[in-house]
């Protein structure tokens, strides 16, 4: 079959896998979605490397990093188009400037032809290589940067050096318990409210992080705690008794302030999602698989409403009622 045919066929399967019927529809975080399942289910080389072309008009970060991930694929044309993909994303997309996407144009490089080669050593050598950019929070092989929950931000501040380490000691054991690494996922396996922690706190941030949920858990919930307060929430909209139909997204502790998403963009159960999240002050801005959910609004303080959020605190995943998977976890300090 011609690349173009596949191509097309690609993109046909993608849209059909949504259930909507014509393209454009789909926006460029559902189809990176989509095509890494494709790209994942599939050994045939002509479709993965239709699926990367596809991928790499998609534009996101996420397909940059995914991309760069199949640089060291045993199929060497695989390996190649993944290299193209990772060129066409970071030279149509100079926001994503920052040392580990210059780190993935670099090892890129021996696999581009030769005029592009020249045009990617080009760009390296002229964007800001002080940039930090987006930095990667979890590393699919072990929970190195992570740590256990100790009580709350207020209680926390609260606690000498001594009670702190001991408190955070025990927190560890039970986080390792509850929560493992596997097949390159960060997965909840507990039963009960032990959130996994951030060793280090960020102030103004965007982060970036796929979920799904198990579809065979009793009460699927999850969230995703920004600077160390509840939460933008990850919903089983199927849910209705406990409101869960307004869908993922909202800022869900919110009295004072908009609490639920504008829209309901969560992708069917057991399938991945994506979400955007901007803090800067005290406001939360929320992308749900691409389109905007939250828009500016307040994060009150959960643990003291008399208080504002926190100036700078850790990022926590948060889960209870099943399994819980996240991936692709980066931010970036604005």
């Amino acid at each position: 079959m011609k690349p173009k045919l596949i191509i097309s066929y690609l993109l046909t399967f993608v849209l059909s896998l949504h259930g909507v019927a014509k393209e454009g529809v789909l926006t460029p975080e559902n189809q990176t979605i989509y095509l890494r399942h494709i790209i994942e289910q599939t050994y045939d080389k002509q479709q993965r490397e239709a699926a990367l072309t596809l991928m790499a008009q998609t534009g996101t970060y996420q397909a940059l990093t995914y991309s760069a991930s199949l640089m060291g694929d045993r199929q060497k044309s695989t390996a190649k188009a993944a290299a193209q993909a990772v060129w066409t994303i970071f030279s149509a997309h100079p926001e994503y400037n920052g040392t580990e996407s210059r780190d993935m144009l670099s090892r890129a490089l021996p696999l581009l032809k030769k005029k592009q080669r020249k045009q990617a050593q080009t760009r390296l050598s002229v964007v800001d290589q002080k940039e930090e950019g987006f930095v990667c929070l979890f590393n699919g092989k072990n929970l190195d940067g992570w740590k256990g929950l100790v009580e709350n931000p207020i209680a926390r501040s609260k606690m000498s050096t001594k009670e702190l380490n001991e408190a955070q000691k025990k927190a560890d054991e039970l986080m390792k318990k509850d929560w493992i690494v596997e097949n390159g996922e960060l997965v909840y396996i507990g039963n009960g409210w032990d959130n996994i922690c951030t060793v280090n706190k960020y102030a103004d941030f965007e982060l970036l992080v796929d979920w799904r949920l198990d579809p065979n858990g009793k009460e699927p919930d999850a969230g995703v705690y920004l600077r160390g307060a509840p939460q933008v929430q990850i919903w089983d909209i199927r849910r209705t008794n406990v409101g869960a139909q307004v869908g993922s997204g909202g800022l869900y502790n919110n009295k004072e302030n908009p609490s639920t998403p504008t829209s309901v963009e969560d992708n069917k159960l057991g399938e991945w999602n994506t979400f955007r999240i901007i803090m800067k002050g005290d406001k939360v801005t929320v992308w749900l698989n691409g389109i905007k959910v939250v828009d500016n609004i307040v994060l009150e303080n959960y643990w003291d409403r008399k208080q504002p959020i926190f100036p700078s605190e850790q990022i926590e995943m948060q889960a209870h009622g099943c399994r819980c998977y996240f991936r692709n976890i980066y931010v970036r300090e604005l």
